[in-house]
């Protein structure tokens, strides 16, 4: 890795508290909501923290969360006010998993830990679905793509949310929106420094060549968001492999789709809600009543003495 590469990684890394500022203006629901539990979930890659956010009450499906960054940001509360939402909403236990990034880890370690959190929880059969923003988005689809392939758990939904889909494709300069070339070259080289891993499935699910057998998806995708084409054409190929899509374009915003119009986004959250809902007492219908893997997790975190107080950041 270039050393300016990791001077200028690293400092992304640890100003993204203070950087990252969005959804202020959408905490529509779960503001009231207790801070979320810290439990641990083991990995192949070590114990990675994930946050629990709960409406109360038990037995409840389980939405796993990944946040964006651009696999350069380790900073899950970027997305308290969704996970907050969520829970309060969908009647789920929302877990927003705190996987590591560049420079610190590479391909395919955050593809290794989200699926492995996401495995775990279900493994009781626990309803699970999951989701993310972004880069979390093009993970969340990674996820559902693993858990196929290895039979490891059934994903109730996907929920790809602006997501990047293709880290082969090498950015163009020029290319419109917020997100810059730049930006996504650096990503690419410090993330995923062999250029033949940027054409794994894993690592760009839109490369997949089989898509049949996936869950249910919701996409959201923005009209001016450089990923776009990425999230639309994904949403055509699920369709065309037989899998039940939502496939919603925010007009006239960029990345930040939701907070560019609070209004719309009022719909598209409450739209998404219901959909993880509606997958999650699909298949708590089926499965009956059992204590699920994440409340259980969580109690024993409890009676061994781990901290449940409010999540941060894990120390470097």
């Amino acid at each position: 890795m270039r050393l300016a590469d990791r001077l200028r990684v690293e400092m992304i890394r640890a100003t993204a508290r203070f950087s990252v500022s969005y959804g202020d203006d959408l905490g529509f629901a779960g503001r009231d909501l207790p801070a979320p539990e810290r439990i641990h979930v083991r990995t192949r890659h070590g114990r990675v923290p994930v946050h629990l956010y709960s409406p109360g009450g038990h037995d409840l499906p389980v939405h796993v969360h990944l946040h964006g960054g651009a696999f350069l940001m380790r900073y899950p509360q970027m997305d308290d006010w969704w996970c907050r939402y969520v829970a309060a909403t969908a009647g789920v236990v929302v877990a927003n998993v705190d996987f590591e990034v560049a420079p610190r880890a590479a391909y395919p370690v955050a593809q290794h830990q989200a699926h492995d959190v996401a495995a775990s929880l279900a493994a009781d059969g626990t309803p699970v679905s999951v989701g993310g923003f972004s880069s979390g988005g093009g993970l969340a689809a990674s996820v559902v793509l693993k858990a196929r392939d290895a039979g490891s758990f059934v994903p109730t939904l996907q929920v790809l949310g602006i997501p990047a889909l293709d880290l082969s494709a090498e950015p163009r300069d020029g290319d419109p929106g917020m997100i810059s070339p730049d930006l996504r070259r650096l990503v690419r080289r410090v993330y995923l420094p062999d250029p033949a891993s940027r054409r794994e499935p894993y690592a760009s699910p839109l490369l997949a060549p089989d898509l049949s057998g996936l869950p249910p998806a919701v996409v959201l995708t923005a009209e001016r968001d450089v990923l776009r084409a990425e999230g639309d054409a994904y949403a055509d190929r699920l369709r065309g492999a037989g899998v039940r899509v939502v496939h919603d374009v925010t007009p006239g915003v960029d990345h930040y789709f939701l907070t560019e119009d609070p209004v719309r986004a009022r719909d598209t959250m409450a739209m998404v809600a219901d959909e993880i809902r509606a997958a999650g007492q699909a298949a708590g219908a089926q499965r009956g009543s059992r204590p699920s893997r994440a409340r259980r997790r969580s109690e024993a975190d409890a009676s061994a003495g781990t901290s449940t107080a409010p999540a941060q950041t894990p120390s470097e």
